[in-house]
């Protein structure tokens, strides 16, 4: 879809992920929607978007509990991410118990208790309870970055394209979040934003002391 203005390319995403997707024949067939972003920041960062997308869809309703932390806050219903491994934090399903949450697993708030300060996440059948003071471990996930995304796949990516840093336009970002889409891709922006990607080829340079370690062995 081509677009050059951040405040309609946002419009439009937003519009997408609400009901849009009615426009293609097979939309019942998709069981996963996600935005996938390449930066935190700016109109299409994921903050933004979160916040937006979690106004449109699970609004503040007197049903649902809510807890704030610093500009964010999390609701009984809201679509979040666990950012961080944590090896120790339990969970149960079906009767079993066992412990371990890791970076890039999605869930669903299903409960959040002012009582007890709590909050309860399902991790596709793990439900995990986090304590208040351990929400710095989940993040809304409505819309996640390319990097969050790595290992994942979904039937519908909606993947929005602006002007960003150099860094962030590259082409294996954009490889990377292309290949995410199992079923549907549709990417919102400036079609020359996106050669510019294809076209730099820039990556980071990582040094590693492996080679060395295995010669040694």
């Amino acid at each position: 879809m081509q677009e050059t203005s951040e405040e309609r390319i946002l419009n439009f995403v937003l519009s997408l992920y609400k009901d849009g997707l009615k426009q293609f024949d097979n939309y019942e067939d998709f069981n996963s929607v996600q935005i996938i972003t390449p930066s935190k920041k700016g109109n299409v960062g994921t903050r933004e978007l979160n916040k937006k997308i979690q106004e449109l869809i699970n609004p503040k309703d007197i049903k649902k509990e809510e807890k704030s932390i610093g500009a964010f806050t999390f609701r009984e219903g809201d679509s979040v991410m666990q950012i961080k491994n944590n090896y120790d934090i339990a969970w149960e399903q079906n009767g079993e118990i066992s412990s371990g949450i890791f970076n890039g697993e999605m869930g669903t708030i299903t409960k959040i208790s002012n009582i007890s300060e709590s909050v309860e996440v399902d991790y596709d059948g793990k439900i995990v309870t986090y304590a208040f003071s351990e929400l710095d471990q989940i993040e809304h996930s409505y819309a996640i970055t390319v990097h969050k995304s790595q290992g994942s796949e979904f039937d519908v990516v909606i993947l929005p394209i602006v002007r960003s840093a150099p860094m962030l336009l590259t082409r294996n970002l954009l490889y990377t979040a292309i290949t995410r889409a199992k079923k549907l891709l549709i990417v919102v922006g400036n079609k020359e934003i996106i050669k510019f990607m294809i076209n730099n080829t820039d990556s980071k340079v990582r040094n590693t002391g492996l080679k060395y370690k295995l010669e040694v062995i």
